[in-house]
């Protein structure tokens, strides 16, 4: 299972941005946040290969937005143990009746 993370300025790309990915690919949602001012963020996590695909439309998706900016994206394949742990990108109860397998 890989991790993929898309950062946003603004809720308007972040949105569309998060739609298109889970739309694009077999991801799941496993965490929305705001990192810092306007800037947004949202992960998803899957197979390897799925997450890829869902990072490359969440881009493409959040640049196209009203207003959208996509500032930064990064994939973490198969994340070790004590990261999921520590960081917010596991799978949760919220996120669980979501879950791709």
């Amino acid at each position: 299972m890989a991790v993929g993370v898309i950062e946003t300025l603004g809720f308007p790309a972040v949105l569309a941005a998060a739609d298109a990915m889970v739309k694009s690919a077999a991801v799941t949602i496993v965490y929305y946040g705001q990192a810092e001012s306007a800037r947004m963020l949202v992960a998803v996590r899957g197979h390897v290969a799925e997450v890829k695909t869902a990072v490359a439309a969440g881009i493409a998706a959040g640049e196209q937005a009203h207003g959208g900016q996509v500032i930064t994206h990064y994939i973490v394949p198969n994340p070790p143990e004590n990261v999921e742990t520590i960081l917010p990108i596991h799978f949760t109860e919220e996120s669980e009746p979501f879950r791709m397998f």
